[in-house]
């Protein structure tokens, strides 16, 4: 029976991007996934890469910052090797804060942008009273990147195997020796749990991670250049792509593993694009999805050693999952070689939650 140095279960950006690390660092790994990869909430997440110190809890933003930082090497480097567009935008982000929050925006080294930059940057806009602000932020099309992450791993001789859900970590003496799966089992003295809102379910640590459903729209636009930068408002956010795609997202719901979509959801969302960019009223509607974030009970992901020798945990990234997918990768792949990470994860163990 073959063996693998390594067992990554779950196939979204997180595990997918660890794979790969592994793999560059010369470890064999097979990445299972109960799915299709890269299918869950990698497929439905907008790719916004935020790491604003006034949206980033502070013991996350040296990983955020990190993250975003190395981003466009990562993107780069997949995008060349598998052939496949990732869509990385640098145009930024134009922010409009809550009212209650304007002080604390206020304080940050940000460029204010007054009416007349305002229509300047996005002609579109409605004319907003309350304050904005410009981000040098990032976007990337999640679905692009996940697919060429994906096939750079296969390039790269990992492994694949979807459709199977795993059930159980095998264990031999309290250590790693594998996993069994509905259909089979597979041989590692390694295994990483990276199976995100799904993760909970796989032993041998009970971790409190937990489906938190949101809900997006995508429109067309009537040009390419209609939207230039990610705008965000204290309802919605709209990310436009290179191709006219926009998206409208998102809510944020505790509906269980419901991936459903709602009639009333989408048009709360497609009224709110409208009241922002009141030209949007004439944008054919493509698609509507919904995803299931990976939530946990202090927002914060889950990354580290376990107490089991050989399992380890890299889940709960919530809405930073594409954002925060090669600071993973990098940190992680370091513990299950057994070097010293290169950030303290100390606030983000395995071992926090109670038993």
């Amino acid at each position: 029976m073959k063996n693998w140095d390594v067992i990554v279960i779950g196939g979204g950006i997180i595990g997918l991007s660890l794979a790969l690390e592994a793999r560059r660092n010369g470890a064999s790994v097979l990445v299972v996934e109960r799915g299709e990869p890269g299918r869950e909430a990698s497929y439905a997440a907008g790719g916004m890469l935020v790491d604003c110190a006034a949206e980033t809890p502070c013991v996350l933003q040296p990983l955020a910052r990190a993250s975003a930082i190395i981003h466009p090497e990562f993107a780069s480097e997949v995008e060349a090797e598998s052939g496949i567009r990732v869509d990385l935008r640098d145009r930024g982000t134009i922010v409009f804060p809550r009212a209650e929050e304007e002080d604390q925006w206020s304080k940050l080294d940000l460029a204010a942008l007054s009416p007349t930059a305002l229509a300047v940057l996005e002609p579109g806009l409605s004319d907003f009273r309350q304050r904005a602000f410009y981000l040098k932020e990032r976007s990337v099309d999640p679905r692009a990147l996940t697919n060429a992450v994906l096939k750079t791993a296969k390039l790269r001789g990992v492994d694949i195997s979807s459709g199977d859900a795993v059930t159980e970590v095998n264990l031999s003496d309290n250590r790693v020796i594998g996993i069994s799966t509905k259909k089979t089992s597979f041989l590692a003295p390694q295994v990483v749990n990276c199976a995100g809102a799904w993760s909970g379910q796989v032993g041998p640590h009970a971790l409190p991670t937990r489906p938190v459903k949101g809900q997006m729209l995508c429109l067309l636009a009537p040009s390419r250049e209609f939207l230039k930068h990610v705008i965000r408002s204290p309802n919605i956010y709209l990310i436009p792509r290179s191709d006219g795609r926009i998206l409208v997202g998102a809510t944020v719901e505790e509906s269980g593993f419901d991936k459903r979509t709602d009639v009333a959801a989408m048009q709360r969302l497609h009224r709110a694009a409208i009241a922002l960019i009141p030209e949007l009223k004439n944008a054919k509607i493509l698609e509507d999805w919904a995803g299931l974030r990976p939530g946990t009970p202090d927002a914060l992901p889950i990354l580290g050693t376990t107490s089991t020798p050989g399992y380890y945990v890299a889940t709960g990234h919530f809405r930073d999952g594409i954002l925060l997918a090669p600071i993973t990768a990098r940190v992680m792949a370091q513990v299950i070689s057994g070097r010293n990470p290169d950030y303290d994860l100390t606030p983000f163990s395995p071992n926090r939650f109670p038993r």
